[in-house]
């Protein structure tokens, strides 16, 4: 008999209580859906930490971010976006897709992005109208400061856009504090809600800016569905995934009742825990800075060890679904989750699974060692 676990940075594991508020269909223009829509939108507020408007679309969490390119922005507009990882790489080619002129300032992947290269762009082209940061990337396991960057771009006439999908209620993460105008994110992570709605909070400097975007769009109309979400009760300007939102007004729930200082800290603890186990196996992290990088544990592999098999193997053999490498880090790094739907034990089985196929592809430690390390963690 094998038991799978899910252990990815996302799609995360679902509770069953959440799982379970996806049974039943409701029509989405009665009454009773418009009332649920409302009170979701109303506790994304709480998650997201702010008072601004928080758009919802049925899509993955890439949808919200070309929908914030594609409203905010009119062609040959100046926009900078921080790339470091597969999903600022993203940003930039929805960016490019749109006609906009960015400057992309890369960064070497598992470095945080440094606020004072976006201070410098800004000093040497006061006409740019955006500037785009991931906060969690999850291809590398870092966590940017975006707290800096937000203040940096609040003494600018530019709209400060953060890709949140990871992040958003697994590290501190506070829209209106931080000047954030454009926040988005996805329900399939921390929200423990499976994946297909998208959302994004979205400030008053930006909605002055939408006004004067002249980029096409049309599902992603910002303008259209904050004209729905105004009805009473409020509404989708097209089908929305039903389903899944009563599943996220369950989550949104579970998340109030453990309350958002509590979830912050329980990720923090689980991620201390698997990095102990990963230094404890001698293993090396992909992340330079690990001072606020609880989203995702990512792990270059041994020497003469592609990190695919690493994935296979556990996934295989002991039913353990992690991470493998993206784009250029492909078959080169591995990548633990804990993020979302986890408890201590989970960890546990994490790293037991992984030191079991490190073992069988040859790599030498002390057996037990890594698991140690993080009961030492969770039980201090």
């Amino acid at each position: 008999m094998k038991k799978d676990y899910i252990f990815t940075p996302g799609p995360t594991p679902v509770p069953l209580e959440v799982g379970l508020a996806q049974v039943k269909m409701v029509h989405h223009r009665s009454p009773d859906f418009g009332e649920m829509l409302g009170r979701v939108l109303e506790g994304l507020k709480y998650v997201f930490q702010t008072e601004n408007e928080v758009l919802m679309f049925a899509s993955s969490g890439t949808g919200a971010m070309e929908g914030a390119v594609a409203n905010c922005f009119s062609p040959g507009d100046t926009v900078v976006v921080f790339s470091g990882g597969k999903f600022g790489e993203r940003f930039a080619e929805i960016s490019r897709a749109y006609r906009l002129n960015v400057i992309e300032i890369k960064y070497e992947w598992g470095e945080t992005a440094d606020p004072a290269l976006l201070e410098k762009t800004v000093e040497e082209n006061p006409d740019i109208k955006g500037v785009m940061l991931t906060h969690s990337e999850t291809s590398t396991g870092v966590v940017n400061d975006v707290e800096v960057f937000g203040r940096i771009v609040s003494e600018t006439g530019a709209v400060f856009i953060v890709d949140a999908i990871s992040s958003l209620g697994a590290v501190e993460f506070r829209t209106d504090d931080w000047k954030i105008d454009v926040a988005v994110s996805g329900s399939q992570k921390a929200l423990m809600t499976p994946p297909g709605i998208a959302f994004a909070a979205v400030s008053e400097k930006a909605w002055n800016m939408i006004a004067d975007s002249k980029s096409p769009n049309y599902y992603f109309d910002f303008n259209a569905t904050r004209k729905s979400q105004s009805k009473n009760p409020p509404q989708t300007p097209y089908t929305p995934a039903i389903t899944v939102i009563q599943a996220l007004e369950k989550a949104i729930e579970m998340i109030k009742d453990e309350g958002l200082d509590r979830i912050l800290e329980r990720h923090r603890r689980l991620a201390l825990a698997s990095q102990a186990a990963v230094e404890a196996l001698g293993l090396n992290f992909v992340a330079h800075d690990r001072s606020n990088a609880f989203v995702t544990t990512s792990i270059w592999s041994p020497d003469g060890i592609n990190s695919g098999d690493i994935v296979k193997l556990m996934r295989n053999k002991f039913g353990v679904f992690i991470a493998g490498g993206q784009g250029k880090l492909k078959g080169e790094i591995f990548r633990l989750g804990h993020v979302g739907f986890f408890d201590e034990f989970d960890i546990v089985v994490q790293v037991s699974a992984l030191e079991m196929a490190l073992s069988e592809l040859g790599y030498d430690f002390k057996a037990g060692s890594g698991v140690s390390a993080a009961l030492r963690v969770l039980s201090g």
